[in-house]
This record gives structure tokens, sequence and C-alpha cells, in this order.
């Protein structure tokens, strides 16, 4: 098999669902499309990522890192990474969104959702000011705890960021995350926010043990200076540290590498592909193939669609093709006629209707695994799944 010419064989085009901070499901996922797949094909494969790499899980920072080092291990392969409504806010959170193509700056896109500022907490720390709204949704503190839709708890702000400053070594919030930790004592376990706590030996990361003290775990992984910022000399916590979210933004920037920050920058809206072969029950097609994070608009014209998201036009406060629900699930009616696979994740769910994919089956739970689908086959693979 390992002699076989790239040319001979057929080119597969695997979609990989979201995967949330989740990096240890992302490496044995990946483990296992290689296992499952013919090497030379593999090699030679057209990976999409389908977006939403932040959040929810506790190793972003590991994620994406492992994500910039495969053009580099497999210089075959071509990896297209998609941006999802996650990944899109982390990125204007740390300023790194391009400016609006209608030059009127971000705020002014606030208006329109200012309704939702106090309930959903949004970031007005420093930086603000010109900051794309998702940006500031994104690195706020929330105020409901629960989230009802999920079943689970916030993490943080409405996009469960927290993880993801957490990766970076930065406390959400920044002093009164860091003061609320404190004062939880070492009744806090092994877990903070919904999150399994990981202690640095070593090997590296690996899941605490029964409990651990919650300033032990900070002078591990968290600067001295954040953790004395809210603790007085005699190791209690203060009770006034300045306004909530101050210091947030700087630390956080100056955490992120310069290559994660241009990964953010970098991701693409949207991925077109020709000539795409799918089995279907009709039997194999070859057919045009439309990636992008959530999925397309019923009711708003297809090229219209693709210009607003191939131009990354930050002045829509809400990309809908990212982070819309029911006006994006289905295929929209003028693609049904057409050969056109529209694949997506961001839905927490698998679904296949004919030629539309959704790709999600994680969701970013911690319980759920993170899946991909491989065409021509329609083979669904996922980390949960063990070798033959």
């Amino acid at each position: 098999m390992s002699d076989q010419n790239p040319q001979e064989v057929e080119k597969l085009v695997i979609c990989i669902g979201d995967i949330h901070g989740y990096y240890k499901k992302l490496k044995t996922l990946w483990s296992n499309l290689k296992s499952k797949t013919n090497p030379i094909q593999f090699n030679n494969a057209l990976i999409i990522f389908l977006g939403d790499y932040c959040d929810r899980g506790p190793e972003t920072k590991r994620v994406i890192k492992f994500l910039l080092r495969l053009p580099i291990k497999y210089p075959d392969q071509t990896h297209v990474f998609l941006a999802g409504n996650h990944d899109l806010a982390f990125a204007g959170f740390v300023g790194v969104l391009p400016e609006p193509l209608n030059g009127l700056g971000f705020r002014n896109g606030w208006e329109e959702y200012a309704q939702s500022e106090e309930r959903e907490g949004w970031y007005n720390g420093e930086g603000f000011e010109n900051m794309h709204l998702q940006g500031r949704r994104w690195g706020g503190k929330i105020k409901v705890k629960f989230n009802s839709v999920k079943g689970v708890d916030y993490q943080g702000s409405i996009y469960d960021a927290a993880p993801t400053f957490l990766s970076y070594g930065v406390p959400h919030g920044s002093s009164e995350s860091t003061r609320a930790m404190a004062q939880a004592g070492p009744a806090l376990a092994t877990s903070l926010g919904g999150i399994h706590l990981f202690r640095r030996n070593g090997e590296g990361h690996g899941p605490c043990q029964g409990a651990i003290d919650p300033l032990q775990y900070m002078s591990i992984n968290f600067r001295p200076r954040l953790i004395s910022q809210a603790m007085g000399k005699d190791g209690s916590a203060r009770t006034q540290v300045g306004r909530g979210g101050e210091g947030t933004r700087t630390e956080l920037m100056k955490a992120v590498p310069d290559d994660h920050k241009k990964f953010l920058a970098d991701l693409v809206w949207v991925h077109e592909e020709d000539n795409v072969a799918i089995e279907t029950a009709e039997g194999r097609k070859n057919c045009k193939l439309i990636a992008v994070h959530g999925g397309l608009q019923q009711g708003k014209p297809i090229n219209e669609q693709l210009k607003l998201l191939k131009a990354k036009d930050t002045s829509i406060s809400k990309v809908e093709c990212l982070s819309g629900r029911k006006t994006i699930w289905d295929m929209p009616e003028e693609l049904k006629a057409s050969s056109t696979i529209v694949v997506s994740g961001h839905h927490g769910k698998l679904h296949i209707d004919d030629l539309r994919l959704i790709i999600d089956e994680g969701g970013g739970y911690r319980d759920k695994p993170v899946a991909a689908i491989i065409l021509p086959y329609m083979k669904i693979v996922r980390d949960t799944d063990c070798e033959n």
C-alpha cells in the first residue's frame, strides 16, 4: 500500500467537528483517523476543521499549538481552518479582527443588542471602547450562572471562555476570579467552574488526583503578580481589588503567543471546494462543497452570503452563518436542486440529511465525543472509537 502513487488513489476530504479546547480528544481523534484510512490517502487528504477550537474544554492553548504544527508534520495535506463563533469572539477580544468594512468601527455594532449588556455582563475594561460586540461578550462575566439551554453552569462568560483564559495561565475576570478562588479554599477539590484542574508535572499536564488547594494550583499555573493582587499579606482574600475586568485583557494579550493570534486572525469564514466525491443513496456523486461553521441562511441569495463570508465583514455584530441556529440548520432551498454539499459544525449534533452534513457530536460537552466525517465514504470517526 505504501508504494502507491498519490495520484492513483482517491482523494479524501475529512471534516472535523468542534473541538472546544479538548486537546486529548483531538489527539485521539487524529490517531483514529490515521489508523482507519489508507496512509497515502491520509497524508494527501484535504482536512477541513469546522471551527470552535476554544472555550469549554480545558486546553485551548494546546489545541491551537497542535493545529499549528499540522502543516509542518503533514506537508502534503491541505488544511483549512474555519472560524467558529467562539473563535471570532476570542479574536475580537485579543484585537486581531479586521476593522469593519464600513469604516464606522466596532462600537457601531453594539446598539442592536444593548438590551442584553447587563444580563450578559459585557466586558468593559481596558480596550473595550473599540471592541467587536462578540469580543465584549466573550470576555465579560455573565450574571446568569445557569445555562438552561445546555443544562450546565456557564463558565465565566456567555461563551464559556474561562477555561480558555486558564489554558493561557490567566484567570478569567482577573482580580475578581482570583479572589473568588482564594475564598473557596481547599473545599474547591478537583474542579473549577465545571472544568478539571490540571497539575504540571515532569510529563506535562495530568488530571489532579483528589483535592487540590486552589492557591497551590494558582501558584503553579498563574503569574505570581496576579495572585498577590488578590491576596493580603496574611494569605487572606482582599475584599476590594479594582474594577471587574481590569487587567484581564492586557494579561491575556501578553500570554497568547503571536502565532496563536495570527492563527485566529487568519481563520476563514467559508471554504468552497469543487469536485468532491460523496456516496449517496443514489450512488456516488461529484459535488461542490461549501464548508461554513454554522450553515447558510434560508431565503437569502447564496452568492450574497458567500461574498459576505469571504470578505470577513466585521461590521456585522452577529454573523448568522457562524452563530445562528434554526435559520441555518437546513439546506437552503436554492441549493437543493444542485449537487452541493453544505457541511458545518456548531449545532451540538451529528446530523446527516442527504448533502446537508452537521458534524458536531460533542458540542463542547466533556462526556461527548469529537467527531469527523471522511468523504467520499461518509464514514464517521470519533475520538471514542476503539481500534479494530
